[in-house]
This record gives structure tokens, sequence and C-alpha cells, in this order.
């Protein structure tokens, strides 16, 4: 049966507003700056705080040149602005030196798709439809420059959306085409044929080539084209045995393999995918001051933000009419309650600008004095093991919080620019009873494989047992654990001639 019935329970949910505090919590300087000039541009009551020097014109002149119109604001006017474009509003009152001087605004980045289609403008095919099956293949291309779509599939593709009918063996034969582009090795369908196909271009271009390399070029060629499993697995042995050439002469052919580019596009500067390699902006500046550290965020950090003087003007005339004449038109306020919301929603927002430029400072300054030791020597020795929790129960923030503040943050030190994240790891016993951060054990870790004899690496027991002499003792499928961390192959993959 049906029933109804009461429940009292308790819920916590959040506001929209504090869902977009938290949003911009986590935000790095770069995505922040792009906050802020969305909402300058979508709220006219907010604006950028100008420093005392470039306040013009004064504020008698200014009066002086609108005082009719400021005077009385009247609705046409307002109702003009709504009306007006909005890229006019925010290039109005820009002088001069607002914008760049000629000749030093910088080149658009051509993308790679670009790049790819103006060689193809210089290549000759047998049809036009050629030409667009080469488009496709081109179209198809992920960031590194590989081929990610087979044939057959391109074949469909074309058939779907240009209801063209082409065979497979007819994209093949255009991708031969294709893969003659700059850089070599584009439009490859794995590793093995990018790497094949840069070896042919080094081979079939190599008149001006001397002799000794050449043949090490075309010995590479047989490795990568016939033996490609045995040269990834490193089974070095087995390549000397089924080529028959000594130890030397492998070792030159490998040599001439390692100087290849796995990922092709990654070359082209600027190009590839038209993506540009984006710079660290730290959020934090720490520096030693007479022994004494000093914390501060970057300037980019702390945008000075206000409220436009001219909407507060303009509420204040609206309201001042509304109580000298007790009612207010239709337009008037309509014109005013879109300015009062506008000037919340901008308070709202420098306020949580400072909330944010607070917490972060508040997280940052309780890791700096959790890890002074470290700040001051630069020494990954004296990093102390600290987690979330460790953080939260000093600034009184919980986890969540500390966790979003870390992210994506970075801090510039004397000895160099590190990101939040890294001082953040958990801790272990070492065999003098002294707790350390397993940062500090994957650091010996690494400079142990670093200096092991190339020839006859170590597997992961001997590691286990080179921690345990240096003092840590740790268990070996813990090693094997931070080993993949670091991103290390095994040994076997390791082992060089």
């Amino acid at each position: 049966m049906l029933g109804q019935s009461l429940k009292q329970a308790l819920q916590q949910k959040l506001s929209p507003r504090q869902i977009q505090l938290m949003q911009l919590m986590q935000l790095p300087i770069m995505e922040l700056e792009q906050r802020i000039k969305e909402e300058l541009e979508s709220n006219p009551t907010l604006e950028e705080a100008r420093p005392l020097e470039q306040e013009v014109p004064d504020r008698e002149e200014r009066q002086s040149d609108g005082e009719e119109r400021n005077s009385e604001y009247d609705d046409d006017y307002f109702q003009q602005y709504l009306e007006d474009d909005p890229g006019s509003y925010q290039n109005a009152g820009r002088s001069e030196e607002d914008y760049a001087a000629p000749g030093s605004y910088t080149a658009d980045e051509t993308t790679f798709f670009e790049h790819l289609e103006s060689q193809l403008s210089n290549l000759e095919f047998d049809t036009p439809l050629d030409r667009l099956i080469a488009r496709q293949i081109i179209g198809n291309l992920d960031d590194d420059g590989y081929l990610q779509r087979t044939p057959g599939a391109i074949a469909d593709d074309l058939l779907i959306s240009q209801h063209l009918d082409v065979r497979p063996s007819q994209v093949k034969e255009v991708l031969a085409t294709v893969q003659q582009l700059d850089p070599p090795g584009l439009a490859a369908r794995d590793l093995r044929e990018c790497l094949l196909l840069q070896l042919n271009h080094k081979v079939d271009n190599g008149d001006d080539i001397p002799d000794m390399r050449f043949a090490d070029l075309v010995l590479a060629q047989r490795i990568v084209r016939d033996h490609f499993e045995a040269f990834t697995k490193k089974h070095y042995d087995k390549l000397r045995e089924r080529l028959n050439v000594d130890e030397d002469e492998l070792r030159d052919a490998l040599a001439e393999i390692l100087r290849l580019n796995p990922k092709p596009a990654s070359g082209l500067s600027g190009v590839a995918g038209g993506r540009v390699a984006q710079t660290v902006v730290p959020d934090f500046l720490l520096t030693t001051v007479d022994g004494e550290l000093k914390l501060s965020l970057t300037a980019r950090n702390a945008p000075d933000l206000q409220i436009n003087d001219h909407y507060q003007k303009m509420l204040a005339d609206y309201r001042r009419k509304q109580k000298e004449s007790g009612k207010m038109s239709l337009a008037q306020k309509q014109a005013a309650g879109f300015i009062r919301q506008n000037i919340e929603s901008a308070n709202w927002f420098i306020e949580a600008i400072q909330q944010r430029q607070q917490t972060l400072y508040s997280v940052m300054h309780a890791i700096m004095r959790y890890q002074e030791a470290f700040f001051k020597s630069g020494d990954l020795k004296d990093l102390r093991p600290m987690i979330l929790k460790d953080i939260g129960e000093v600034t009184e923030l919980d986890i969540s919080t500390v966790s979003r503040v870390a992210n994506s943050k970075f801090v510039q030190t004397d000895f160099g620019t590190y990101s939040l994240r890294e001082f953040f790891s958990e801790g272990m016993t070492n065999q003098e009873g002294e707790e350390v951060s397993t940062t500090q054990v994957k650091n010996v870790l690494k400079e142990i494989i670093e200096n092991e004899d190339k020839r006859k690496p170590l597997a992961d027991g001997k590691l286990q047992k080179a921690l345990a002499e240096a003092g840590y003792d740790i268990a070996r499928r813990t090693v094997a654990k931070y080993r993949e961390q670091l991103g290390l192959p095994v040994a076997r993959l390791r082992k060089e001639l």
C-alpha cells in the first residue's frame, strides 16, 4: 500500500557561489587570468584598478567634459548603452598607449594541418580524388604525427561524409605519398613504420653520407624492418647472431636508431597540433633573506579589482530619484536592477579572489614552515614526509581545499621552481630509526640506477639490496613500484652495449 510519511534529515549542499569559489581556488595563474578577463568582459561594473599615475583625466575635467550627461543619465542614454555593441564598448576610452606599437605583434602560429597542406599543394596527384584523400589522411594525424585510422576506416569516412566511393587500396597508395612529406616519419601507423620511414629517407638521400655511416644506416634498416621485436626487447646476443655482425657494428647501428625521432610532429616547434609549449608561471616567490624565509604571492596572482565609479554613481542617482519622487518608471527600475545585480556579482567576485589569495598564502606558508629545512638547503634529504592532512590541521582547512590549492601551483625558490605536489609524500623509517620521505627514497633509487653498469643493469632484487646498503630497507615490490613511478624500465630494457 502507498502511504505518506514525514522524515527529518540534515543535508549539506553547496551554493553555486561556493562551487565557483572552489573552482577559482584550483586555477593556476594562466587560467585565473583568463577567468578574470571573462568576468571583466561580461560584467561592465567590474574593472581593474589603475595605478595612480594612470588615472586620467582629472576628476574636475571629467565632470566638466560630461557634466550635462552625467547629471541626469536619462533612460534614453542607458537604453542606447544596452543596445550598443559590446565590443565597441570595451574598446571605448582606450588611448594609443593601450595598443601595441607597430611591429610588436607576434605572428600567428602555423598549425600542423596548415604546415602539411602547404606541402600538399606542391605535390602532383593523378586525380583530384587522390588529393582529397591526402587531405583526409593528414586530417586524421594525431599530435605526434601518427595515423590512428586504418585505410579502410578512412575510406568509410569519405563515403559517409562526402559520398565518395574509395577503395582501401587507393587510400594506401595515397598514404605512401603522404609519408614522403616533411618531416620524415609522418603518417606512420606504428613506431616500427615511423622509424623505418626515417631510415629509408636517410638511405635514399645518403649521397653525402660517409661509407662507414651509410653501412650503419643499412644495418639499422635491417634491424627495424626484420628484427624489431628483438630490438625492442634488447636481445643483443640474438641480433648479433642473426645479423652476423660484431658488437661494435651492432652498437653503431643501434646509435643510428636512437638518433631518430619517435614523435616526428613534436619536432615542429609551435606547429604540431597548433599547440605551443606552456611556460610554468610560479604562484609563489620564496626567498631566503638573512637566514629567514620570505614568502609572497606573485603579482599576477593578486589582481587589483574594483567597482566602476561610473555605475555606482548611476545607481545612487536612481535611488535618489526614487527617494525624491517616490516612484520610478519601468525602464528606470530595469536599469537600476541591472546595475545592482552586476555590482553585487562584481563584489562577490572581488571577495572570492581575495579569499583565494588568503587561502593560497595560508597553505603555502604552512608548507614553508613544515619543509623549512628543505627550502633553506635545497637538499632532497631534508624533505620531510608530509600529507594533505598535516597541512589541513595547521591551516584548519579541509583536505579537499588543501588539495585544490596544491593542484597545478608552483613555487619559485632559490634552488629552482617546484610543483606544490612534490612536497607531499608518505614517510618511512630508515635503519637508523629516522622518518624519511618516500621522495628521498625515490631520489636515491634514481641515483643508483643512473650509476649502474648499463651492460649489466640491476634487477629489482639487486636494487633492493643496494637500497638496504644505503639505509633504506624496503620490499622488492615497493622497489618495483617506485621504479615505475620514476618512469624507469626493468633491467632488461635498460641494458646498453
